[in-house]
């Protein structure tokens, strides 16, 4: 089992509960960016720098986390190919994506997009409070205790 963080626009708030969590639980983390990344001193953290260009983080992700990983990530797209293939993935939010819900996530991450190109809508998702932390730190924990508990029955 492998925590991956989609980092390149991860809050560090994020970055620092999912660090904790590993110690804790011994689980290895791998952060994936296109830009170096200061990374948590700790050997169960690992970094991975992939070339610029679109998406090429998530397709790394995407191609390299299995069905017992979870994966930290607010893009959508990304989170519905992890679920697709049965893996696990989380918003830094706390809002676990599943079968049942990312399709219905990725049509409005879809048209939310195209009201912005059309100039109807103007900016993006609110920045992360401390309630969102709270609930990320909680839906983590939950997540991974029961990760572990299957992984290791």
């Amino acid at each position: 089992m492998k925590i991956w963080i989609d980092a390149d626009a991860c809050p560090r708030v994020v970055k620092d509960i999912v660090f904790r969590a590993s110690e804790r639980l011994k689980v290895p983390v791998c952060l994936v960016a296109n830009t170096d990344l200061s990374r948590a001193h700790t050997s169960l953290v690992t970094s991975v720098r992939v070339k610029a260009g679109f998406d090429v983080a998530d397709d790394y992700i995407a191609e390299n986390a299995g069905a017992c990983d979870l994966v930290i990530t607010a893009d959508i797209p990304l989170a519905a190919r992890v679920v697709e293939k049965g893996g696990v993935a989380l918003d830094p939010r706390g809002e676990l994506y599943t079968e049942e819900n990312v399709g219905e996530r990725l049509s409005y991450r879809n048209l939310m997009a195209e009201l912005r190109t059309d100039g109807v809508l103007v900016g993006g998702p609110a920045q992360l409070g401390l309630t969102d932390r709270n609930r990320f730190a909680s839906a983590l924990d939950r997540l991974l205790t029961r990760m572990v508990r299957e992984q290791r029955s």
